[in-house]
């Protein structure tokens, strides 16, 4: 699974999901991707289960890019702990994700299978995310922007 290797500070307080992601909104690497369409935070037993059933549908071939870390430490008190005596200890470590973040990217194998790839990765996430390829991508753009600016 995925963990930093050292990190500056042990514990952190757990922040705010507020507007869209400013970065790593657009395809980079691959043809095709999976968009997330909400706000969430996904752990790094979540990505690789995720990565796993990519890997296994489309068996080993193509390739896959991982756009998100987990660098965020979550923490958790014991079960029946009173309240009081300070923070937990560190139990995962999750990425914090905002709507229009990349979280996976393929390449080297066709698109319904890519899509099939990736909606099976859709659901081992706990946020509800959209696949998109490098040409569908300007056309749902193309095609959301008139609408808003009607309303």
């Amino acid at each position: 699974m995925l963990t930093p290797k050292r990190v500056k500070w042990r514990k952190q307080q757990k922040g705010r999901m507020r507007g869209k992601a400013d970065r790593g909104n657009t395809l980079f690497f691959g043809e095709f991707g999976l968009l997330a369409t909400e706000c969430g935070r996904i752990t790094a037993k979540q990505i690789e289960a995720s990565r796993v059933a990519m890997t296994r549908y489309v068996k080993r071939g193509g390739q896959i890019w991982i756009r998100i870390f987990p660098d965020k430490p979550v923490t958790k008190k014991p079960a029946e702990t009173r309240m009081g005596s300070g923070k937990g200890n560190v139990e995962e470590w999750c990425a914090v994700i905002k709507p229009g973040r990349i979280i996976f990217e393929m390449a080297g194998i066709s698109q319904t299978e890519a899509f099939e790839a990736l909606r099976l990765a859709n659901h081992k996430l706990p946020i509800h995310c959209k696949p998109i390829g490098k040409n569908t991508r300007g056309s749902v753009a193309a095609t959301a922007a008139p609408q808003e600016a009607v309303k």
